[in-house]
């Protein structure tokens, strides 16, 4: 029987770009999704539609879906502009799939976060509309770095659509190259690329513990992670 990757916000971008390269790698793909109507998309990139709404499920409910599975990811996202919609899932679902990846028996868990959430708290103004979403990826990263998961956090940059090179540049704890911010398009991170680190991190083991900040750039991905 084939490893079993489990991905919440399974019709999102990235999962929909990551599935048929985990298919490719030798995975079977559960994606996590709540409207029936993207089991036609899912069931097109190679993966598995698993109907649970993670905003409303409790952790022995995700427990259950994550059994068994070689590795969970968290790629799910309330996409902004509600802040009470914004802390339940990017928040407290995310914490309870960890809970939840922990009773299950799974170790492996991949959380998809951005580069610079470690120091957005004390950079953003708690009235900016982008606080919310600020609050909830950093206590859910430093939730998950408490955990007794093996995890990797993803730190990509502005997410675009350009098609993955394959090719990154990694960024400090802050988000930052050589010690500066990346300006322009230097700090963009095509999904594509995204979804190719998220299933070389889980293929290889790589990034256990850690945080990988990381921008489209010049280094193979599998060099940068080695």
């Amino acid at each position: 029987m084939k490893d079993r990757i489990v991905i919440l916000g399974g019709h999102g971008k990235v999962a929909l770009l990551a599935t048929p390269k985990f298919k490719e790698a030798g995975f079977e793909v559960d994606n996590i999704i709540r409207k029936p109507e993207q089991v036609t998309e899912i069931k097109r990139v190679g993966g598995n539609p698993v109907l649970l709404d993670i905003e409303q499920a409790g952790e022995a409910e995700m427990a259950e879906a994550f059994r068994d599975a070689a590795a969970v990811v968290f790629s799910a996202g309330a996409g902004g502009g509600n802040p009470e919609r914004t802390h339940a899932v990017d928040h407290e679902a995310a914490v309870r799939s960890m809970a939840a990846a922990e009773q299950a028996g799974v170790k492996r868990y991949v959380m998809v976060s951005y580069s610079t959430s470690d120091i957005d708290p004390e950079r953003v103004p708690e009235s900016h509309s982008f606080f919310p979403y600020v609050r909830a990826k950093n206590e859910a990263d430093q939730h998950l770095r408490s955990t007794t998961l093996d995890y990797t956090i993803l730190g990509p940059g502005k997410l675009t659509l350009e098609p993955g090179s394959g090719k990154i540049t990694l960024a400090d704890e802050s988000g930052r190259i050589d010690g500066r911010d990346p300006e322009g398009k230097e700090g963009d991170t095509s999904r594509d690329n995204v979804a190719a680190v998220m299933v070389q991190v889980i293929k290889e083991n790589a990034a256990v513990g850690q945080k990988i900040n990381f921008y489209d750039g010049t280094t193979p991905i599998a060099e940068a992670l080695g």
